[in-house]
């Protein structure tokens, strides 16, 4: 079992910049890839991107590609989500995902409310 932890969501203005973390419990952290999907207001939860369980590759949604970056501290349990050039469409709750495949991971983060001001 894995259970995770998101923090670092908040508000901030478009063009601006914010990192989000989740904290994994457990020892086999480093085995697993990581994702984040995210769930703006009102529609579905969807794929923003995922780190392999090294770190060396990494998946991005279209829609994020460029402007977001993930990476994973195995030793810290961490895996990060840096934001930059935010747009009010990316306003969402952020889930961190881990296992699984891409768009079906199998454990699932509480979520962390990102708002992106016009």
């Amino acid at each position: 079992q894995v259970q995770l932890v998101e923090s670092g969501g908040g508000l901030v203005q478009a063009g601006g910049s914010l990192r989000l973390s989740c904290a994994a419990s457990g020892r086999i952290f480093g085995s697993y890839a990581m994702g984040w999907f995210r769930q703006p207001p009102g529609k579905e939860r969807e794929f923003v991107g995922r780190i392999s369980w090294s770190g060396t590759t990494t998946t991005y949604a279209d829609s994020v590609k460029g402007r977001f970056t993930i990476s994973r501290d195995n030793a810290k349990n961490t895996v990060y989500l840096q934001m930059s050039s935010l747009k009010p469409e990316d306003t969402a709750v952020y889930f961190c995902t881990a296992g699984g495949t891409t768009y079906s991971p199998t454990f699932w983060g509480q979520g962390t409310q990102v708002t992106v001001s016009s």
